[in-house]
């Protein structure tokens, strides 16, 4: 609550309001809302209340992933959460191509609470085990549009192969559009 107080936030816009109720009790959600309605408001208020009201199953490893089609999106996502996490005791890293590999390596391996990631890096570190992903019990695909868009679904469903069962987690895809291809993944 702090949190988005320090945004300034007061009212909800529509996608909050419908998808944030749903989400807090436990639902899978694919919403859709074009760019600027809120969308990284809303899944971040539900996954730190995932994670304010579940202690972590092991020490250091990731709960929460986020999954965004480019490296600007995981820059603006996590300034999003320094913000509305600023009073939790989460460590939110992103994790993208184009810098410091060591870097983020190290980050992974000290322990990080929410990874946001676009796919490549995320399967790289994925395939050199820097990180596991066994007891990640949050999944947020972040503009799934721009992912079909680009090329990224085939990326995405080797990543989602590797997490934990969907009956298990918990899922909300956030789209622009929910096409006849996104609703059908998100089925998947």
């Amino acid at each position: 609550m702090r949190g988005i107080e320090g945004v300034g936030f007061v009212d909800l816009t529509p996608v909050q309001e419908e998808s944030i109720p749903l989400a807090l009790m436990g639902r899978d959600v694919a919403a859709q809302a074009q760019t600027g309605t809120g969308k990284t408001a809303a899944f971040l208020i539900t996954l730190f209340t995932r994670l304010l009201n579940n202690p972590p199953s092991a020490k250091g490893a990731p709960r929460a992933l986020v999954i965004a089609p480019t490296r600007e999106l995981d820059v603006q996502i996590c300034a999003d959460a320094q913000a509305l996490g600023a009073s939790c005791p989460f460590k939110v890293q992103a994790i993208f191509g184009g810098v410091d590999n060591e870097k983020q390596r190290r980050a992974l391996q000290t322990g990080v609470d929410v990874i946001v990631a676009t796919r490549g890096r995320l399967i790289e570190y994925g395939k050199q085990n820097i990180f596991s992903v066994k007891h990640v019990d949050a999944l947020v695909i972040d503009e799934a549009d721009r992912m079909f868009d680009m090329g990224y679904i085939s990326y995405l469903r080797y990543i989602l192969r590797k997490l934990p069962p969907f009956e298990i987690r918990h899922t909300m895809l956030f789209s622009a559009t929910l096409s006849h291809r996104v609703l059908e993944f998100a089925y998947e």
